[in-house]
């Protein structure tokens, strides 16, 4: 009898040692862990967006142009193609018209500044600025409430799109096909660098001031649209989002223990150099 109660004391003995053993090396709770519980915070930047299915944006910066803008909005139109336009203040307040005109004809108007400034240069005041005389200006003309930007360069800190979203409320364009249009390196050169380069769901970036880029339009639209892309405004293929399916992780062959004879060490003796 006195063995068998020793022996029922010492497992229940063994069993709440393990017991206390088990409670100290649990994990701490969920709400402990400060990356678990921390927020999500939105996407502000696109430059290419995860769709499903062929689509894509072309974009126009600088304008509008008195001269050039007119003759792209009649080829969109010819092709039923809505564009984004990112437009400097200035020349909205100059060309009002033309501004209404594309918006009126479901094309996207986006802020792109006053003045074309490098907003790493500039302090946040005048950067500030900047936007609200583009931001009003764009109302004025077209009656619309513009919620892209694109920064002059690309050029913006993490900081700097922190504050203009929560000012601004706008979204942060850049792009991920990029012609260089700017150097003028020929229609045809535009034309092949942006059917190479686009892919379902880009962005694509031009300029309407330059007149090689609206030359270079037709032939580029045309292949485009051969390619089976299809255009939508930057607001338009950012609601088409889809989340990116994650890559699968490799798999790890086994390794097999090699049978063969392993090969006689080499000479350790140092040889000549090749003249």
């Amino acid at each position: 009898m006195l063995v068998y109660r020793f022996l029922l004391l010492s497992a229940l003995i063994l069993f709440a040692t393990t017991l206390a053993r088990a409670e100290e090396t649990a994990p701490a709770p969920g709400p402990e862990n400060p990356k678990a519980a921390a927020p999500i915070e939105p996407q502000i930047t696109f430059n290419l967006v995860n769709v499903d299915g062929p689509y894509i944006a072309i974009t126009f910066d600088d304008g509008p142009s008195d001269k050039l803008t007119p003759k792209l909005l009649n080829l969109l139109a010819a092709h039923h193609i809505k564009a984004t336009f990112f437009v400097i203040g200035q020349n909205v307040v100059e060309h009002p018209e033309i501004v209404r005109r594309a918006a009126r004809e479901g094309h996207e108007i986006g802020n792109h500044s006053w003045s074309h400034a490098n907003f790493g240069k500039i302090s946040d005041e005048s950067a500030r600025r900047e936007l609200q005389k583009t931001d009003d200006a764009i109302k004025d003309a077209a009656g619309v409430q513009p919620t892209l930007f694109r920064p002059p360069y690309g050029s913006l800190s993490v900081r700097q799109k922190k504050w203009i979203h929560q000012e601004f409320g706008y979204q942060i364009i850049l792009w991920d096909v990029d012609p260089l249009d700017w150097k003028r390196p020929g229609p045809t050169v535009v034309c092949n660098r942006i059917v190479k380069e686009t892919r379902p769901g880009s962005i694509v970036l031009s300029h309407d001031i330059h007149p090689g880029t609206i030359e270079a339009m037709p032939a580029t639209l045309d292949q485009l649209e051969a390619k089976g892309f299809k255009f939508v405004t930057v607001s338009e293929l950012i609601r088409m989002e889809r989340p990116a399916t994650p890559k699968p992780a490799p798999q790890t062959q086994p390794s097999v223990r090699s049978t063969t004879t392993s090969p006689a060490p080499k000479s350790t003796a140092t040889a000549a150099p090749h003249d």
